[in-house]
């Protein structure tokens, strides 16, 4: 049967079918890689679910944009598919982004974006990457396993692989993909998210700015330590939790029940069997990104966010519930300063200890009120989220060439192109979130919401379809609404506008994102 035809140009000599869901129509892709389907029997929203030796993948597609791929996917006049076509002589990068978070869909969006980069896969994805037409979600592609993950990237050529949670980093995904170009470091240096302990060594032996501190595996032991120091006092699950992994107790009491909950309730499960208690800072957190490729350190555009889940930085630690860029309390000499003493010493260190790092560094600091100098509070292994929306919406250099001199060791040649003014990004979560949340409440009025000012664009965090294909909430953190300016006010101001046209009584945002640089502003504004 005659369809239309679509040259994926990726060369590929592997031979497999997909089904469509919604339709049933065969599908099918040729050694040439031609993807061949009857427009006519077409669906709104495609979902196509493939066979690929003993791997099966579902694509997923944007209703608005069907096409499975980016910018090659070159539509021909119908044609009868045994007769297959000539391959398009065109070469471009194909991106495989792991992870299904605002961050990733943000990273997808600054892919998609990049003129040497062809096409963007995103595993698993989520509703809204897919419906954005961002990336091609493969939801069924098991980010665990290092086997399937390298066949997909055999299979479609993928020339570069963008790990976007911390997760399969420190699990080793970096090191199985030797031989694929791949932004995130090995698990042996994403030791320095996945251990608060080994963290704080290396930064005591290297003399790199950071509170004091003590390991404990014996809840006694750490209470007993925690008398003696006095509150305020910092609790830290030693592994991964999720962002909120972190307890600043301002009494004993609360820094007693955080030991008992990590090392005794177990909560975080083994992230928790050690904590770290360190000294209480005060002074204004900063969030700082550099990229890595092992020996060069290139500083990335200033954020912050906002952790804690109520107005006013009051309530539980979250993931992050907004974020700005740029944050005026890095100044340039602060930025300099920063990576004197806390960015490039950790770069020489994890180099002299074996462990070379290569990707994003993003350095939670703490600014000190009493001495104004920065110290470095906790270490991620990958871009901030939500601080990532932020800074892919300002980036305008090409993210795919920018992460491939990373993997190379070619950092040195490269700058960085920002736009100039202000982002904001405001994330709408479900009610109870940190704590417990229902999940399935319809989302609505999202397209609404992007078009009510210039530069409104929507991040999709924790979203789903439900059998109508409705958005529905799926997750904490749902939404990054996310918006630029010529300032921090109009950022702001379209931000809050957007998230005014989203019809969601069951999800909560916070309303004073940005209140320390308005703040500030409007201070400096007076003098």
């Amino acid at each position: 049967m005659a369809g239309v035809a679509y040259n994926l140009g990726l060369g590929s000599t592997s031979t497999f079918s997909l089904k469509n869901n919604s339709s049933n129509n065969p599908l099918f892709f040729n050694r040439t890689s031609f993807l061949s389907f009857s427009a006519s029997d077409r669906p709104q929203k495609s979902d196509f679910f493939g066979v690929i030796g003993s791997s099966s993948f579902h694509f997923s597609t944007s209703r608005s944009s069907p096409t499975p791929f980016k910018s090659f996917l070159k539509s021909s006049e119908p044609s009868d598919f045994t007769n297959g076509g000539e391959e398009d002589e065109e070469e471009g990068l194909i991106v495989l982004v792991i992870g299904g978070g605002g961050r990733e869909h943000a990273i997808c969006y600054a892919l998609q974006r990049s003129p040497s980069c062809d096409a963007v896969f995103c595993a698993p994805g989520n509703a809204g990457i897919s419906n954005s037409g961002n990336a091609t979600c493969i939801s069924d592609l098991d980010i665990s396993n290092s086997s399937a993950v390298i066949s997909f990237c055999q299979i479609w050529a993928v020339g570069l692989v963008v790990v976007g949670p911390e997760a399969p980093l420190v699990a080793g995904l970096a090191n199985d993909l030797a031989g694929i170009p791949t932004f995130g470091p090995s698990s042996e240096a994403a030791a320095l998210e996945g251990s608060k302990d080994f963290m704080k060594r290396l930064c005591f032996k290297y003399g790199i700015p950071t509170a004091k501190y003590k390991t404990f595996t014996d809840p006694t032991a750490a209470k007993q330590y925690i008398k003696d120091q006095g509150a305020p006092i910092v609790i830290k699950a030693d592994g991964l939790a999720a962002g909120k992994g972190v307890v600043v107790a301002m009494t004993m009491e609360e820094a007693y029940d955080a030991v008992d909950s990590m090392m005794v309730q177990n909560v975080f499960g083994s992230a928790g069997t050690r904590v770290v208690v360190e000294e209480y800072l005060e002074g204004e957190e900063a969030s700082f990104f550099a990229m890595v490729d092992g020996e060069t350190a290139l500083p990335l555009e200033s954020a912050q966010d906002h952790k804690r889940v109520g107005d006013g930085d009051t309530g539980p630690n979250t993931g992050g519930m907004g974020a700005y860029s740029p944050a005026p309390i890095l100044t340039e000499e602060l930025k300099s300063l920063v990576m004197r003493s806390i960015i490039l010493p950790t770069v020489k260190g994890m180099s002299a200890e074996g462990c070379k790092f290569v990707g994003v560094l993003y350095a939670g600091l703490m600014i000190e009120k009493k001495t104004g100098l920065p110290k470095l509070i906790e270490y991620n292994v990958r871009f901030g989220d939500p601080e990532c929306q932020v800074l892919m919406v300002r980036l305008e250099s090409d993210l795919a060439q920018v992460l491939l001199a990373a993997c190379r060791g070619e950092l040195s040649k490269v700058s960085l192109e920002w736009s100039p003014g202000s982002a904001m990004v405001v994330v709408m979560a479900s009610r109870g979130y940190p704590g417990s949340y229902e999940k399935g409440s319809i989302v609505r009025n999202l397209e609404e919401a992007e078009l009510v000012a210039p530069s409104v664009k929507i991040f999709h965090a924790g979203t789903s379809y439900d059998s109508y294909g409705n958005f529905i909430a799926d997750g904490g953190r749902v939404l990054g609404v996310t918006a630029k300016g010529s300032d921090i006010e109009e950022a702001r101001d379209r931000a809050y506008h957007a998230i005014e046209t989203i019809d969601w009584p069951e999800g909560f945002f916070r309303r004073d994102i940005g209140w320390r640089a308005l703040a500030q502003k409007q201070l400096a504004c007076k003098q």
